[in-house]
């Protein structure tokens, strides 16, 4: 998966050429609130403009599910990439995605024009892979670009069906360097090779702690998840967050753990709440003695340091899912810390995307990381070990 060619390996000078995107930004009353992934999509494009390309913008905005709605419409984007590009970047509101106003632009561009395709999800066939709208898409140009690495884990028309009707199909500089981070943390990590959990489950992240106990020095499970393993401990858990059906397989990643020499820690001490507020009373336990009627919200203090002290000298950090209720300022501490403790170390520290991303963003410690995935769930599924179909459709070097 990490050998794939890239926009530097084509040339595009005078041809049509196909870009998804991840513009999948927050809305509200039609002004975008957070720009980030705009803003990273930009060094594939301006590269594609520069060499001289016809560039046919396109991605998915939210869940239209397969008809029209005009408060997820991508026209804002346009009008908003036109600034960042200091050009027009021309749209073609076709309900149906590739239809009148698309193939006219299209046929009207000139090298180093921009146009943007309609919301691909308008379309009911674009995730079931349809083959009758990947083959439209694919009538509109000569060249494929992927650098939508938040939908690298689906197999869609505008990322993966369209592929098989085009002869060159590229990764963008995005796409690029969550393959080379990722890819390489994972496969190639200098070492010590620590990774965090948390998040509230153990299901959603069963493989990947599998995955990861193969690869890793140093497991750090906090957030929700942690009291599962707590409660298979033995442990009081109050009316914390806590999978029953997974009791079992927590004890069996244990002794994993054990029988691999890898280092698995868990939380030593919990903030816990007696209701599930900001507000609410908080006290500081050892684990495994939550009180009835309270909840774990957060990990505690001596937690903070056990964690920050195991990644002081790693050389490779994957972080993924917060240590608590990060959106409570209270039940924030954790989280905070976690990424405290990332910014001082001179690993290189990859943040899986999702809540984590938008933890160490929000907290002010974004350009502290090495890199900040753009998928959650892409960055996962590459944690897990499973092949992406958006990577895997692109051409090999």
């Amino acid at each position: 998966m990490l050998n794939k060619k890239t926009v530097d390996d084509i040339n595009v000078k005078g041809k049509k050429v196909l870009v998804r995107c991840d513009f999948n930004v927050p809305l509200q009353d039609g002004k975008i609130t957070d720009e980030n992934r705009l803003v990273a999509a930009l060094p594939t494009i301006k590269k594609l403009i520069a060499d001289g390309g016809k560039i046919i913008l396109c991605s998915h905005l939210g869940k239209p599910k397969g008809e029209p709605k005009p408060e997820l419409s991508l026209a804002p984007v346009a009008v908003r990439l036109s600034e960042l590009l200091g050009q027009e970047v021309k749209f073609a509101a076709d309900p149906e995605v590739v239809g009148p106003n698309a193939k006219a632009a299209v046929e009207a561009m000139n090298d180093g024009d921009v146009i943007l395709l309609e919301n691909t999800r308008y379309r009911a066939e674009e995730t079931k892979n349809g083959d009758e709208f990947s083959k439209e898409l694919a009538s509109l140009c000569d060249v494929f670009v992927n650098d939508a690495f938040g939908t690298a884990h689906r197999a869609h028309c505008s990322n993966v069906g369209v592929t098989k009707y085009v002869d060159t199909a590229v990764v963008g500089y995005l796409m690029e360097k969550e393959i080379a981070f990722l890819g390489n943390a994972v496969n190639n990590p200098e070492r010590p090779f620590v990774a965090i959990l948390g998040g509230a489950k153990v299901s959603s992240k069963i493989s990947v702690i599998n995955n990861l106990l193969d690869k890793v020095d140093t497991l750090i499970i906090g957030g929700g998840m942690s009291y599962t393993f707590s409660k298979a401990l033995g442990g009081h858990i109050g009316t914390s967050l806590c999978e029953d059906d997974y009791l079992q397989y927590a004890l069996d990643m244990l002794k994993k753990a054990e029988e691999k020499g890898v280092k698995l820690l868990l939380p030593v001490d919990n903030r816990i709440g007696d209701a599930f507020s900001n507000d609410c009373n908080i006290k500081v336990v050892k684990r495994g003695e939550i009180l009835d009627g309270w909840e774990g919200m957060d990990i505690g203090p001596e937690t903070e340091k056990l964690f920050a002290e195991a990644v002081k000298d790693a050389k490779t950090v994957v972080w993924n899912g917060p240590m608590g209720c990060f959106e409570m300022p209270n039940f924030a501490h954790g989280t905070e810390s976690v990424a405290k403790a990332l910014a001082e170390t001179d690993a290189t520290t990859i943040i899986g995307g999702g809540d984590s991303a938008a933890a160490v963003n929000i907290l002010g410690y974004g350009d502290k990381m090495t890199h900040i995935s753009t998928g959650g769930g892409a960055s996962l599924e590459f944690l897990e070990g499973k092949e992406l179909p958006g990577v895997a459709a692109a051409n090999d070097k």
